[in-house]
């Protein structure tokens, strides 16, 4: 069964959280894709991932960059998987018709917008009910994640 595990953002940006997760997941050996909330956002994104730490570079690409299944990050607005990940990060709100693909999946939603969070308690009852696994991550004041009890 998929894990599902929500990272409620309180410290930091989507785009300064995202790459430590991403490279994170690189050095488990696992390929992930990042959904995001329309077009708008991922070359946004795809544009941050290549300037938010000068000092590593985090291999990915979206629809722009093309041969998604040689991407260990895909990038893309569209519900799908086409670089084979075994790891679906959600953002922006954005779903996945079947989480039951992916070993892992990340719900990272902004913990300054009273909407994020709604959706995202939303959410968690959803997957409650479909008898995935969850576990909720909270920023900590130092950059790190503390697992909360549910």
């Amino acid at each position: 069964m998929t894990e599902v595990a929500f990272y409620h953002l309180t410290k930091s940006t989507l785009e300064q959280a995202l790459p430590l997760l991403l490279g994170k997941t690189l050095e488990a050996g696992k390929r992930a894709v990042v959904l995001l909330g329309n077009e708008d956002r991922v070359e946004a994104l795809n544009g941050a991932l290549w300037t938010e730490d000068a000092n590593s570079w985090l291999p990915h690409g979206s629809k722009k960059d093309g041969q998604a299944e040689l991407q260990p990050v895909w990038l893309t607005d569209k519900d799908e998987n086409p670089n084979g990940a075994a790891f679906v990060f959600l953002t922006d709100g954005a779903q996945c018709s079947d989480l039951a693909v992916f070993e892992r999946c990340f719900e990272l939603f902004d913990g300054t917008s009273d909407e994020a969070v709604q959706m995202a308690r939303t959410r968690w009852k959803t997957y409650t009910h479909q008898g995935f696994d969850l576990t909720y991550w909270q920023q900590t004041d130092v950059g790190g994640w503390r697992k909360k009890e549910t």
